[in-house]
């Protein structure tokens, strides 16, 4: 019985109790179609609270499911499936995916053109070295930027930007990155483009609106018709840090050298490792490690092995050290290590070594290779694979050294980090060639921490043609009538055309599981609203509220979005709650849109823990750990409730 229960884990128990909660909640519904709504809402509450399978996983399944309906509608007491089969993919041809895709892409092609290089020189020009200055600059800089592309988007652009200025003028990365994360998220409430639940807000319009009279027909929301609110919710976020930030920001003494340079005085002030260090050795004759691949040798003595050379040129990185690499006599090899574990190395094994780098003083200078850090970001497609999984060193050229997730830093004395599977926010510390390191910046699964390497400026010289079509973008979304999905792939299509970005980084600029979670989550929508689920649940609330000011629903309605956007994506909660919002706002004699709009940004207030996308990127490089943002999440939190409620009572 004792080994039953320990068997039972967390995720079991939630399970059945909603199942429990699913099985009493159709003894109470009006009819059978709610009923069977409710428990596929149960369900996906359940897979997106406690991700049993990825969240966008979740919501195809959740898509099939609906479809699947229609097959065994008899069986369920019903007469037709809970989604009509010809409106099951219409998510997928939706004016918020389309819209989605070409933000992500438009937003590419401005960083392949240089311009947050640029921009980070403007800041330190203007900004100067101190605190006060720095943060207002780069949180309302990262903020504009965020309302015109995703906010994860324009988090991962900036962290290269803040590392630069916090190697520059000694700020910690702790003072910088939370501020800047904060109002990445906050930016994303400036126009109906910045972040996924305001460009999907206006399809849930259209969808609820299907089920409404004509008189009680909503109108959507223009770009700029959430701009006041957006920018008191960032003006407020840079105010709260520069009164406040002394007194809620963590300050970490190691986290600020995320810079390219020498393996031994990086890893020295970093990692308290003080004797890390390059060596070349030979192989002799004899020699008990001739034989033996480059693997077995890291595993039995606990060294890197960076550079080989077997006579047949110089091999550095992706170029040629496979761990499958065996290890000939006569062999040259580039060795990085501790010098407690290299002198071991060297007395158990009898090795040549030799007072300096000869053969590979060139290919392991600091002009072509060194330590760099590296984030995996949400969403990477690297998650729950380990370096062996994924032959990081043959595939991208990275040799793990260790590996910071939160507060914690793991290395060999730790047991060791090449079998570790990554986990979102993880800071990899590598060595690796340059050109390796430059290729990976275009690759979606690592976010580029390390600045100032040497390597080649992307494309500057397109800066021109790509703020044109930036401009011809935004002008057709101000001043014509074009959808909003068409006027976004008018610049996406010309920054491809004018050769910005190809068209394979073009599809690699865009996340598909953000489109695939958009996509699919939009049947569902649709079935809350056109089986009278979202009436019913909205009548019960306000029953349970009582008599109560319309304003007090409202933020009843605010601080609900708030939660499930803390357990779940903030697109799930959306589609979930309005719905909802709009019955209740009928229900109570409100204006459906302004309560839609409510939960449209309130599923934006996501700073308590780092469940958020843009929260767990920081989290690594910035040393952050859970506490961390309770304490300056919690005040966010708060604000952002007080600040968005009265600005849309103002505005509205």
């Amino acid at each position: 019985m004792g080994k039953l229960l320990k068997g039972i884990s967390v995720t079991d128990l939630a399970g059945a109790a909603l199942a429990v909660f699913a099985i009493w909640l159709a003894g109470q519904v009006p009819s059978v179609e709610i009923a069977w709504v409710m428990a596929v809402l149960v369900l996906t509450v359940f897979l997106f609270a406690f991700e049993v399978v990825p969240v966008d996983v979740a919501a195809v399944s959740v898509m099939v499911l609906l479809g699947l309906t229609t097959l065994v509608a008899p069986l369920m007491g019903l007469e037709t499936g809970l989604v009509p089969l010809q409106n099951l993919f219409d998510g997928f041809a939706s004016n918020a995916v389309i819209s989605i895709i070409a933000v992500m892409i438009i937003g590419a092609a401005l960083d392949k053109t240089g311009l947050m290089t640029r921009v980070a020189g403007f800041i330190m020009r203007i900004g100067g070295s101190t605190e006060a200055r720095i943060i207002p600059l780069v949180s309302s800089t990262v903020g504009v930027i965020s309302s015109f592309m995703q906010n994860v988007g324009a988090a991962a652009l900036f962290l290269p930007v803040v590392s630069r200025i916090s190697a520059r003028t000694g700020l910690p990365m702790s003072r910088l990155l939370m501020p800047m994360g904060f109002c990445a998220i906050l930016g994303g409430t400036i126009t109906m483009v910045g972040s996924s639940p305001l460009i999907l807000l206006n399809d849930l319009i259209k969808t609820t609106n299907q089920g409404l009279p004509a008189e009680q027909q909503m109108e959507t929301f223009g770009l700029f018709s959430v701009t006041p609110i957006g920018l008191a919710l960032v003006a407020a976020g840079i105010l709260y840090f520069v009164l406040a930030g002394r007194f809620v920001l963590p300050t970490r003494t190691n986290d600020q050298l995320l810079q390219a340079g020498d393996p031994m005085t990086y890893y020295a002030e970093t990692y308290g490792v003080s004797d890390f260090k390059v060596h070349e050795v030979r192989v002799p004759a004899e020699n008990p490690i001739a034989g033996l691949s480059v693997d077995a040798i890291e595993r039995q003595w606990n060294v890197r092995i960076i550079a080989v050379e077997k006579g047949d040129g110089v091999r550095l990185g992706s170029s040629g050290v496979d761990r499958g690499l065996g290890i000939e006599q006569g062999t040259l090899l580039g060795i990085l290590a501790t010098e407690e574990r290299f002198e071991t190395f060297v007395a158990e094994t009898g090795i040549e070594t030799r007072p300096e780098l000869e053969t590979f003083a060139e290919a392991l200078s600091p002009t072509k290779a060194g330590i760099a850090e590296i984030v995996i970001p949400p969403g990477s497609g690297l998650l729950g694979k380990s370096a062996r999984d994924i032959f990081m060193r043959k595939v991208y050229g990275l040799s793990l050294l260790a590996i910071r997730r939160g507060d914690e830093t793991l290395t060999y004395a730790t047991g060791g980090v090449r079998n570790l599977p990554f986990k979102p926010g993880d800071t990899l510390v590598v060595h690796t060639a340059w050109t390796d390191l430059a290729r990976l910046e275009s690759n979606r699964d690592f976010v580029i921490v390390t600045t100032e390497y040497p390597h080649e400026e992307l494309r500057p010289h397109k800066l021109p043609v790509a703020l044109m079509f930036f401009a011809l973008t935004l002008g057709l979304v101000l001043f014509t009538d074009l959808m909003l999905s068409v006027a976004l792939l008018t610049g996406a299509v010309g920054m491809i055309l004018s050769r910005v970005l190809s068209i394979d980084e073009a599809y690699e600029a865009v996340s598909w599981k953000t489109v695939f979670l958009l996509a699919s989550l939009i049947p569902l929508g649709l079935a809350v609203e056109t089986s009278g689920t979202a009436a019913w649940i909205a009548q019960e609330t306000l029953a349970a509220l009582g008599d109560v000011p319309i304003w007090v629903i409202q933020a009843a309605l605010a601080v609900l979005a708030t939660f499930f956007t803390l357990v779940m994506s903030n697109v799930g909660a959306t589609v979930l709650l309005v719905p909802l919002a709009v019955n209740m706002a009928m229900g109570a004699g409100a204006n459906p849109a302004v309560f839609a709009l409510t939960v449209g940004i309130a599923t934006s207030n996501s700073f308590l823990i780092p469940t958020h996308q843009v929260n767990a990127l920081i989290m690594g490089p910035g040393g952050y750990r859970v506490p961390d943002y309770m304490r300056a999440g919690g005040i966010m939190t708060v604000l952002f409730l007080v600040v968005s409620l009265l600005m849309l009572n103002l505005v509205f």
